[in-house]
């Protein structure tokens, strides 16, 4: 079983660089039923527990019209992350993986992604579903998932610009 702050066999820190503000502004906080790492899934479940995503002032308004999208995709600061591993072993069986080819919240910019199910909005208050990241995590953006949102703007050129034809099939290389 993970501990917070363990390091297993085989697994690589370094001496992080130190932090740089990027200028990011939590604009919101994530309130969740998980408090410890040990607890919270590792991915967020569509049937999952109803979380809370509060937005604070003067970013209130900028929820109009979110409430017509079924899914949002949602991007918050794992705050409690160590940020200092290259290689990882999540299975705790010595086989190591790059930090960037896992969902690790361990990484040099630890952000979280979820794409959660919209239960409803109450003034500045977001009830979802599918998060998997611990109660008070800071909320760094929210948009409409991607495949759900069509753009608003008039289409320019690169909307109609395609590939060389060849069909990507799955994500992940054979």
């Amino acid at each position: 079983m993970v501990r917070e702050n363990e390091i297993r066999e085989n697994e690589v820190k370094i001496e992080a660089p130190e932090t740089v503000d990027a200028g990011l502004v939590f604009f919101g906080r994530i309130r969740t039923p998980w408090s410890s790492r040990m607890e919270t899934p590792r991915q967020g479940r569509h049937d999952g527990p109803v979380c809370e995503i509060e937005i604070f002032e003067p970013w209130v308004p900028a929820l109009k019209g979110v409430e017509r999208f079924e899914r949002l995709e949602i991007l918050y600061w794992l705050d409690r992350s160590r940020r200092d591993l290259v290689l990882q072993s999540p299975g705790d069986n010595g086989e190591v993986h790059g930090t960037f080819s896992i969902r690790s919240p361990v990484r040099p910019n630890p952000i979280g992604t979820s794409i959660v199910i919209l239960e409803k909005v109450e003034g500045n208050r977001l009830f979802v579903r599918g998060l998997d990241c611990l109660d008070g995590t800071p909320l760094i953006d929210l948009k409409p998932e991607r495949s759900l949102f069509k753009p608003i703007a008039a289409p320019q050129k690169g909307d109609f610009e395609v590939g060389d034809g060849v069909h990507a099939g799955h994500c992940q290389k054979a």
